[in-house]
C-alpha cells in the first residue's frame, strides 16, 4: 500500500468535509446532542407522581394531648417524589386510579393511631395497616411508590421510638402480575415502528429524488397526495406487521399479558406509522443525499428514545423537559398501548392520544403534500 496516495484520499475527504457545512455542523452537534440527551435522561430521578391521600384517622388522646401518627407519615413522604392531593372518600379516590388521574392512593384507618400506639406499650397485639391502592402497569413508578410510602413509615416509627405493628395492604387497581416485559413490550411496539418506519420512509425518498425517480412519478398524472397516501397505506400495514411479530414474541417468548383489545393496539401502532411515515418525507426535502439524511438519525432517534416514556417514566425526566413530550408523537402511541395492553382500557379512554396521532397526521401529510409540490 502506497502510504502518500492513502493521505492523498484522506486530504481529498477532508476537504469534502470542509466544504459540506452542513455535514460539519452535524459532525459537532450531533455528538453533543446524544449526549445531552443521555445525561437528562440517566441523572434523572422519579419525581412529582401523583397519589392522593384518604386519612380517616381519628387520632389518640395521650398525656400530651391528641396524637395522628397518619399525620406524621404523610408529612415525612418526600414531596419531591409524590405529589399529594387528599380526598374525604375512598371509592372516589380509586376512581382517580381507574381513568388514570392518580397512580395510587394510601388509606389510614380510624384505628391507625390507636392500635398502633397500644400494641407497642404492649396493652395489645393487634397489628394495623394501611391500604395502598395503586396502579402497577408502570413498574418503576410503583416501585418507587411504595418504597417512598415504606420509608416515611419506618421514619414514622424511629422517630417516636415505635416498633413497627403497622403492615402495608398492597392492592393493585391494574398491572397485579405485570412484570417490566410487560411494561416494556407496548413500548418498544411503537418505538420500533417509529423508528423504522421514519427512517425507512427518510432514506427511500431520497434516494428516489436522487436517482430522478420522484421527478419521473411526479411528472406523470399522479397527483402529489396520491403519492403521499400509497406510502401511507403501505406503511401503515408494515408498521402493524412489525407490531404483530413483536407482541407474538413478547406473548410466546416473555410470557407478556394483554389484558385489553389487541386490535386496538394495533390500530394505535397503524396511525402511528402514518405519522411517521409523513415525518420521513418531511425530513426528506431538506436533505440532498443518503449522507444527510443518516446524519439526521439522532435528532429522529433521541428525542423519541427520552421523551416517549418507552425505556423509563416520564416521571423520571426534569420538571422542565417534560412538556416537550407532547411534541413527539410516540409519546401518544406508547402511553395508549400500554392502556390497552396493561390497564385494559377500551377506545373511550385513549381517545385523547388517538385525536392527538389523528392531528399529526393530518399535518404532517399535509406538509409532506406541500413538500412534494415544492421539491418534487
Amino acid at each position: 500500500m502506497n502510504f502518500k496516495r492513502a493521505l492523498a484520499v484522506s486530504r481529498r475527504v477532508f476537504m469534502d468535509l470542509k466544504n459540506d457545512k452542513r455535514t460539519l455542523a452535524l459532525i459537532i452537534i450531533a455528538p453533543l446532542f446524544a449526549m445531552a440527551i443521555f445525561g437528562l435522561a440517566f441523572s434523572g430521578q422519579i419525581s412529582d407522581v401523583k397519589v392522593i391521600v384518604v386519612n380517616d384517622d381519628m387520632g389518640m388522646n395521650t398525656t400530651i394531648g391528641q396524637v395522628y401518627l397518619s399525620e406524621v407519615v404523610i408529612s415525612n413522604l418526600d414531596p419531591d417524589t409524590l405529589s399529594i392531593t387528599t380526598m374525604d372518600d375512598l371509592p372516589s379516590a380509586i376512581s382517580e386510579i381507574e381513568s388514570g388521574n392518580a397512580y395510587a392512593v394510601f388509606y389510614f384507618p380510624a384505628n391507625f393511631t390507636n392500635i398502633t400506639i397500644l400494641a407497642y406499650n404492649q396493652m395489645t397485639e393487634a397489628s394495623t395497616s394501611v391500604g395502598i391502592h395503586i396502579d402497577m402497569s408502570n413498574v418503576n413508578v410503583a416501585d418507587t411508590i411504595m418504597q417512598t410510602f415504606n420509608d416515611a413509615v419506618q421514619k414514622t416509627m424511629q422517630e417516636r421510638g415505635l416498633e413497627m405493628p403497622v403492615s402495608i395492604q398492597k392492592e393493585a387497581v391494574y398491572g397485579a402480575n405485570a412484570s417490566f416485559m410487560d411494561f416494556f413490550v407496548p413500548g418498544i411496539m411503537a418505538f420500533v415502528v417509529y423508528i423504522l418506519t421514519t427512517l425507512l420512509t427518510l432514506i427511500n425518498f431520497v434516494g428516489e429524488r436522487t436517482s430522478g425517480t420522484l421527478a419521473r412519478l411526479t411528472a406523470t398524472p399522479l397527483r402529489e397526495s396520491e403519492i403521499v397516501a400509497g406510502y401511507a397505506m403501505t406503511f401503515s400495514v408494515v408498521g402493524t406487521l412489525q407490531a404483530l411479530l413483536l407482541l407474538t414474541v413478547g406473548m410466546l417468548v416473555f410470557g407478556v399479558n394483554v389484558e385489553g383489545n389487541v386490535a386496538l393496539a394495533f390500530m394505535v401502532v397503524a396511525l402511528l406509522a402514518i405519522v411517521c411515515q409523513a415525518l420521513g418525507i418531511l425530513l426528506s426535502s431538506i436533505t440532498h443525499r443518503e449522507a444527510q439524511a443518516i446524519q439526521l438519525i439522532p435528532f429522529i432517534i433521541m428525542p423519541g428514545f427520552l421523551l416517549s416514556g418507552v425505556f423509563w417514566p416520564l416521571e423520571a425526566l426534569p420538571t422542565w423537559l417534560r412538556p416537550f413530550s407532547y411534541l413527539v408523537p410516540p409519546s401518544y402511541a406508547i402511553d395508549a398501548c400500554r392502556s390497552v395492553m396493561l390497564r385494559g382500557w377500551g377506545l373511550d379512554m385513549i381517545w385523547i392520544d388517538v385525536v392527538a396521532l389523528i392531528v399529526f397526521a393530518a399535518v404532517f401529510l399535509f406538509l409532506a403534500t406541500l413538500s412534494l409540490k415544492r421539491r418534487g
